[in-house]
């Protein structure tokens, strides 16, 4: 009974080891690798969400996936190395996914939906290390490929050297393995002599590109069967065909005309002998009748001798066209075998095919509708395909009019414009993000109200003419009683002596007294109206400086034009008041007329547009 051993990882296999039992065979579960699921970060999980494509290495990434829960685009096309891996989407995802006709890389790679991918953002589904054909060929073809790495495989925790010292104790014949890991976990660290009973056992294996990579290990490509796929009817069925094909070779190879033919005529050879005896014992009795029956004996059997050495030759020509043909027949039998081995695999392939052309007949209507619905809903979000050429004319607009024409207001449109172009298309989520940061960057640039500025400028300059100078005005001189007139009394004459002298002394010195409180230095009109001029230079000179963006020069005047009104005039005066407090609101003014921006979204749009 043939004993085959089935390496798959735990809770797989059973139902192939079932199957070889039913069929007569010896069947062994023996596990040589476990799957750890892996979690993966936000940031690895998010392309799923606005993916065109999405691709599932195996059964392991489905489920490693699906246990995630992650938020993820069930309006993408998926995609299934093999039929088994499409039936656990459908279950877990509820979406049927296109499957290759021939279960592998290379098979995958040859659908016609992934050969134009240019710009399609595809996330690849996988085991760590696992698959590089497919990743480096989508990329070659121009997409934008994404890794989510979801599981590995590594060897269980045990002696990889007792593995094979028990299998040969068990005395297996053929050895089932699915992937290149298995492949590493037997055969790396081994004795010679474990190699080599590992080298002379067969091997069924799930596709062209593990036995290539079983190859490398010495082992001989007769002792390697590949299936039809991983599945277990794929998998028994190549077992079941090959074991039908080494019984045919072991019936032995036998001839017609190989018993050897017994001699015709030995009796016929004692007749000369007994003649002779008698001849020498009746030598006078011999008559011619005897001498001539004599002859005729000899003649007779020497006939007899020739016709069995003709026989002989001829015995000895059928053997060697025996031989012949034997060789012959080995060497039809050896290509009847390939013929039988090549037709196993067609009639697996047209078995398979069978089996799911009428599914796949009646998804087929359901299916193009689905997609033909998705595509006219993309086409309509879209309109038309994206131009780099457009997406980076906007981003230069967009700088230009923020470092040449300084509008800042113009800037954040253009980038609204270029941020609601790109959200009608997939893969621009790291340019669109930038462009957030841009536009808020902008709107706390708050605009510098110029014209603003410049009426309350203007309404200051209107106000100077009414400003109250901090002075008095002389007042009348008072009037005076003389109190030296003389009297024209003459009994009066020692009053009018001293009136006399005191009018004296008044011709040297004159004292004038105003009414009123102390005066403080009076300022002529000449000299008000030069004040006035000032001021209003200097609010003037203000406006001119707003104008032309001279944020320095426009601090300078109003501080200048404050300070006089202040030196001035009365500051307990209304229009005073409303001057001073004009001027002090228009010192507040943030006049920052050239802010230092950078435009990140520059650069992404750069490495977008590569």
């Amino acid at each position: 009974m043939t004993h085959i051993l089935i390496t798959r990882p735990e809770g797989k296999g059973a139902a192939l080891a079932q199957q070889l039992e039913q069929a007569g065979y010896q069947a062994s579960l023996f596990p040589v690798l476990k799957i750890t699921h892996f979690t993966p970060s936000s940031a690895e999980l998010s392309p799923l969400l606005n993916a065109d494509k999405i691709i599932f290495i195996s059964q392991d990434a489905v489920v490693a996936l699906a246990q995630l829960k992650p938020n993820i685009n069930t309006k993408a096309q998926f995609y299934a190395v093999g039929q088994q891996t499409a039936d656990t989407i459908y279950e877990q995802f509820g979406v049927r996914a296109a499957v290759p006709k021939q279960y592998d890389s290379e098979g995958l790679l040859a659908l016609k939906s992934l050969a134009e991918v240019d710009g399609s953002n595809i996330v690849l589904v996988k085991g760590q290390a696992g698959r590089p054909d497919i990743a480096k060929t989508l990329k070659e073809r121009g997409a934008f490929l994404n890794n989510c790495v979801v599981y590995k495989r590594e060897p269980i925790a045990a002696e990889k050297s007792n593995w094979t010292d028990h299998w040969q104790s068990l005395k297996v014949q053929g050895i089932v393995i699915t992937s290149n890991a298995a492949v590493d976990a037997i055969f790396n660290n081994l004795t010679e002599k474990q190699l080599q009973w590992l080298q002379q056992c067969r091997f069924y294996v799930a596709s062209e590109r593990i036995a290539a990579y079983l190859q490398q290990q010495q082992v001989s490509l007769a002792n390697i069967h590949i299936a039809a796929g991983a599945s277990d009817d794929a998998m028994f069925s190549c077992i079941k065909q090959q074991g039908s094909n080494m019984s045919e070779q072991s019936k032995p190879v036998t001839a017609d005309n190989k018993t050897p033919a017994k001699p015709a005529a030995p009796s016929n050879k004692k007749e000369p002998a007994k003649a002779a005896g008698v001849a020498n014992n009746n030598k006078q009795k011999i008559s011619k009748v005897a001498v001539v029956a004599l002859i005729i004996s000899l003649i007779v059997a020497s006939g007899v001798g020739y016709e069995f050495y003709q026989k002989l030759n001829a015995r000895k020509a059928q053997n060697v066209a025996v031989n012949e043909l034997s060789e012959q027949n080995k060497l039809l039998t050896q290509e009847l075998q390939a013929l039988k081995s090549a037709q196993s695999n067609l009639q697996q392939a047209l078995f398979n095919s069978e089996q799911k052309v009428a599914a796949a007949l009646s998804e087929s209507a359901e299916n193009n509708q689905q997609q033909l619905k998705a595509a006219l809903q993309q086409a309509q979000q879209q309109g038309a395909s994206l131009n780099p050429q457009e997406v980076t004319s906007l981003q230069r607009m967009a700088e230009f009019k923020l470092w040449a024409e300084k509008d800042y207001q113009g800037t954040r449109a253009v980038l609204k414009r270029l941020d609601a172009l790109l959200s009608e298309h997939p893969g621009t989520v790291e340019v669109r993000q930038a462009i957030t940061q841009d536009i808020q960057t902008l709107d706390s640039l708050k605009p510098i109200p110029t014209e603003a500025i410049y009426l309350k400028l203007n309404s200051v300059l209107t106000n100077i003419d009414n400003l109250a100078f901090n002075a008095v005005n002389i007042p009348e001189e008072a009037t005076q009683v003389d109190e030296n007139a003389l009297s024209d009394d003459v009994n009066d004459w020692q009053q009018n002596l001293s009136n006399s002298w005191n009018k004296l002394v008044d011709s040297f010195i004159t004292i004038r007294q105003h009414e009123g409180v102390a005066i403080e230095p009076l300022i002529t009109d000449q000299e008000r109206h030069l004040i006035n001029q000032r001021i209003k230079l200097n609010v003037t000179q203000a406006q001119d400086a707003l104008m032309s963006k001279q944020a320095s020069i426009y601090f300078n005047a109003l501080s200048e034009a404050k300070r006089l009104v202040t030196e001035y005039f009365k500051q307990d005066d209304d229009a005073t008041k409303v001057v001073i407090k004009a001027l002090t609101s228009l010192e507040k003014e943030p006049l920052n007329f050239d802010p230092k921006v950078d435009l990140k979204s520059t650069q992404q749009v750069k490495e977008w547009a590569q």
